[in-house]
């Protein structure tokens, strides 16, 4: 049976097993890496920034970072699952459908917007140190 097919809420899964859960949860975040540019380009940023706080052994700053790239890419990715699905159930232009996209693309505009303040902000404190 297809991973994507089994719930045990349905009855149609055989229950929870973690190492299943963390290769289906990698497994989505490299199609979100290889085939969204919006969120490859975020997680290159990402991890640069993560690495500079990480050298400079700025704990709190690199905790700070991570949080706000954990909530941008969770909705990132939600916002690409939304409109994918929503792609896959409607074809042609719907009024609802186009609703339902602009809000998740607006929810992962705010955390698009909050990531940033975080970096703009985190880099501002860490880059001094480079002197």
């Amino acid at each position: 049976m297809e991973h994507s097919l089994r719930n045990k809420f349905l009855g149609t899964g055989d229950g929870y097993h973690p190492l299943r859960k963390i290769r289906i949860a990698l497994s989505g975040m490299k199609y979100a890496i290889l085939l969204d540019f919006s969120v490859a380009y975020k997680v290159v940023i990402s991890v640069a920034v993560l690495a500079i706080a990480f050298i400079f052994r700025a704990w709190v700053d690199f905790l700070v970072i991570l949080l706000a790239t954990g909530l941008m890419l969770t909705a990132e990715m939600l916002n690409s699952a939304i409109e994918a699905l929503c792609d896959l159930l409607v074809s042609g232009y719907n009024e609802k459908i186009k609703v339902i996209k602009d809000i998740a693309a607006a929810a992962a505009g705010i955390s698009i917007v909050v990531w940033l303040t975080v970096l703009v902000v985190e880099l501002s404190e860490i880059l001094p140190l480079l002197s």
